[in-house]
C-alpha cells in the first residue's frame, strides 16, 4: 500500500488509523489504533496519540506530547514541546475509570506553549495563546493570552500572532495584518 503520509521507521502505528495526506510522524512516536489525524500535520519525536484522539488538519505537535482519548485539536493548532493534556480530573490507580474520560476541545489556530498543562473538561477558544508553563483550569475565550499558575488572561492576540492593544472604544487593529477586533468583557471577535 502506498502511504500518503510519512512515518519514521521507529514510529509505531497500530492499524487501523486515519492519517491524512502529507502528515509527518517522527522518531519513537506511537499512534494507537483508531486515532484520527488530518492532513499536513507534524507530530514530533516521542509523542503518543491515543485511540480516541481527534487531530484535524495542519496541527503541529512538538516533541514529548501525549494527546489522550477525547482530546480534540482543531485545524492549525500548535502544541509546544512537552505540553500536557489530561482526561481525568481525579485519577486513582485503584479505581480506574474504564475509558470514561472527560473531553477537551482546542479550537482553530490556538498555540500552546512548552510545558503548559491543559486540565480536561475545558474549551480553549480559537486563536488563543497559552504561555509556556501555564496551567489552564477553565475555559479560554477566543484570542486570549493566558499566563501563570493558574493561568489568567493577560491580553489578547491577533490570529496572525501579534499582540492587540484595545482603544477606549474597545476596538483594536492589528499592526501587522490590519485585522480589526471588537472587545466586550473578556470576549473578542473579528469585525
Amino acid at each position: 500500500m502506498n502511504k500518503l503520509y510519512f512515518a519514521h521507521p521507529s514510529a509505531i502505528i497500530d492499524e487501523p488509523v486515519e492519517i491524512g495526506k502529507d502528515t509527518k510522524i517522527w522518531h519513537f512516536t506511537h499512534i494507537m489504533k483508531g486515532a484520527k489525524i488530518g492532513e499536513r500535520c507534524v507530530i514530533g519525536q516521542n509523542c503518543f496519540i491515543a485511540s480516541r484522539a481527534l487531530i484535524h488538519n495542519n496541527v503541529h505537535i512538538q516533541n514529548n506530547v501525549s494527546v489522550y482519548d477525547l482530546v480534540e485539536l482543531e485545524d492549525d493548532v500548535f502544541c509546544g514541546p512537552s505540553c500536557v493534556f489530561t482526561n481525568d480530573l481525579n485519577p486513582r490507580a485503584a479505581y480506574p475509570k474504564g475509558g470514561q474520560w472527560i473531553p477537551t476541545l482546542v479550537k482553530k489556530g490556538t498555540s500552546i506553549g512548552a510545558n503548559a498543562t491543559i486540565v480536561c473538561g475545558i474549551t480553549i477558544g480559537k486563536y488563543a495563546f497559552i504561555g509556556a508553563g501555564a496551567v489552564v483550569t477553565k475555559d479560554v475565550p477566543d484570542y486570549a493570552i493566558l499566563k501563570g499558575v493558574p493561568a489568567r488572561i493577560s491580553g489578547y492576540m491577533c490570529k496572525c500572532g501579534e499582540k492587540l492593544s484595545f482603544s477606549n472604544d474597545n476596538t483594536a487593529t492589528c499592526k501587522k495584518c490590519k485585522t480589526t477586533y471588537q472587545k466586550k468583557g473578556d470576549k473578542v471577535w473579528e469585525i
